[in-house]
């Protein structure tokens, strides 16, 4: 991890310290005849990783009667998407929201078909993007964004109100997959005559497919209307991991509704979802082993072999909720013998880690008790990387455990260019995070002064960190860049790295959020369950 300007023995991203869970939950199972995999029994699917895929590829197998094992090697579950402990403060490591909660979509079905101990505070504005020249609450409501923008001091209203109207077809469209993964491959008979009547709809795809964003904003006249410019290039670093002149548009204008789909706030941090997913899987008799570290993966005539520090298990598939790099590497593959594998490795490396800060702060006088959330701009006209652009969470009064009462924990990210980073020798790359982190401190001094002002307690996090915490090659984090082009479109359908290997997660389609990952995961348990002949079910 790197401090301001040095190398620091901090180490942000402990776990949180939640009881562990299984143990009590076994003996439940087995009270109710149910018996989870024993150390050295064989399971259905071995799933490498509790991330959102992981979890999701956990539960839905789960739900259709598979023995399930599921492996993380930190002590909590969410992978980049979790909240921990440090110091008595309880932090989530990445500043974000969390969309699919609403009661049509993914998370929301799970919640209350698993009755999940979770709470959702429907916040309004969501976001407030700040720059040095404007301020601009995001809420839940859509029409009443493109208002405000068309409202705007030389705005051209009517090239707004159109570029809107035609986004929101569609994101209707895209959206209307993630909210019915059935939709998305595998498909079944229903799904392709579903898809066969939505072709009038899919037709309104085609004049944007392979094109960045920016041609679409030029096709309406706005390109050039710079708080319109402001926004999306912000929304699109965030969800598609690149701006608007390079954002493949139907994926950016499908991200353009994140915060009018089922947008929220989980109570107590993320890693209240993530631990009630565990708790669903084992109460369906998965098994899950929370600082299990898998540390070898071997293929064989019956399945896989997967050695741990406990013991080896046995399975006949392996979902890995794992960087492409580091499943390279459990593997012990050398480079040219998995193609797929190398191909996604190389779009990892051409991504994005992040450097952090993590805050504790008074809340200011009159502040909201509600979570909250900002977008900070120092500079529009630079790239909106290395400090010049912040995503800041601040925890709400209502997550008991977070902070001291009357104060808050703050999360503030933003994107740190891996192969720029990797470039530098050793010693420069803690100059290098430092003198982002500085530029992080003044932009949240410039922009949001009123937390700025009351910080109390401060840590500091790096793509180092991350690696070192969440075992990801490099820190990154994110997913793979969706930069304007026809080749995402090859990799819809989940499909094997090898015999009965499978990956899910921010690097595979769809990714790149919590829900994404966690779609991504269900999808692969469909083919999977499909294997071992149990498909259907949840």
């Amino acid at each position: 991890m790197a401090g301001a300007g040095r190398h620091s023995p901090l180490s942000p991203l402990s776990p949180l310290h939640v009881p562990t869970v299984s143990t009590p939950l076994r003996g439940a199972l087995h009270r109710c005849g149910v018996s989870p995999a024993s150390p050295g029994a064989g399971a259905d699917v071995l799933v490498v990783g509790a991330g959102f895929g992981g979890l999701g590829a956990a539960l839905s197998l789960a739900e259709r009667g598979a023995k399930v094992v599921l492996c993380e090697a930190l002590r909590y579950p969410g992978g980049c998407a979790s909240t921990f402990e440090r110091g008595g403060y309880r932090f989530e490591a990445g500043a974000t929201l969390f969309s699919g909660l609403a009661p049509e979509q993914l998370f929301g079905r799970w919640i209350a078909r698993h009755r999940l101990d979770v709470a959702v505070d429907w916040i309004d504005p969501l976001v407030e993007l700040r720059t040095p020249s404007l301020r601009l609450p995001i809420g839940r409501d859509r029409e009443a964004l493109v208002s405000a923008l068309a409202g705007l001091p030389g705005a051209p209203a009517a090239g707004v109100r159109a570029f809107f109207a035609y986004q929101a077809r569609i994101a209707d469209t895209l959206w209307a997959l993630f909210d019915d993964p059935a939709l998305l491959p595998p498909l079944g008979a229903g799904a392709l005559v579903r898809h066969a009547a939505g072709v009038p709809r899919y037709a309104a795809l085609l004049p944007v497919l392979g094109r960045p964003l920016e041609g679409v904003l030029a096709r309406f006249g706005v390109a050039g209307f710079a708080p319109l410019r402001h926004y999306l290039d912000g929304l699109c670093q965030i969800t598609v991991q690149c701006g608007v002149a390079e954002a493949e548009a139907p994926f950016a204008m499908a991200a353009m509704d994140y915060y009018f789909r089922g947008t929220g706030h989980v109570r107590g941090g993320i890693g209240a979802l993530a631990w009630a997913l565990v708790r669903a899987v084992e109460r369906l008799g998965g098994e899950v082993r929370m600082a299990t570290r898998v540390r070898s993966l071997e293929p064989g005539p019956e399945g896989f072999r997967a050695g741990t520090r406990s013991g080896e298990i046995r399975a006949r598939h392996v979902i890995a909720n794992l960087l492409p790099q580091d499943l390279r590497a459990l593997l012990g593959a050398a480079p040219g013998a998995l193609p797929r594998l190398d191909r996604l490795a190389g779009d990892v490396e051409g991504g994005w880690g992040a450097a952090m800060l993590y805050l504790v702060a008074r809340a200011p006088e009159g502040a909201s008790p509600a979570a909250h959330h900002l977008e900070l701009v120092q500079d529009p006209g630079a790239p909106f990387i290395e400090g010049n652009h912040l995503f800041v969470s601040v925890s709400g009064a209502a997550d008991e455990g977070r902070a001291p009462p009357g104060h808050r924990t703050i999360t503030v990210s933003t994107h740190v260019p891996l192969a720029k980073l990797r470039a530098l020798p050793p010693g420069r790359q803690g100059e290098y995070i430092g003198a982002i982190q500085a530029r992080m401190r003044e932009g949240l001094a410039a922009l949001a002064p009123e937390w700025s002002a009351n910080v109390v307690h401060a840590l500091t996090a790096s793509p180092r960190t991350f690696a070192r915490f969440t075992g990801r090659a490099g820190g990154a984090v994110g997913g793979v860049p969706r930069r304007a082009g026809l080749g995402h479109y090859l990799s819809v359908w989940p499909r094997p790295v090898q015999d009965g290997l499978w990956m899910v997660g921010d690097s595979v389609f769809p990714g790149q959020s919590a829900l994404a990952s966690a779609i991504g995961g269900a999808r692969t348990a469909e083919s999977v369950a499909r294997r071992l002949g149990r498909a259907g079910g949840g």
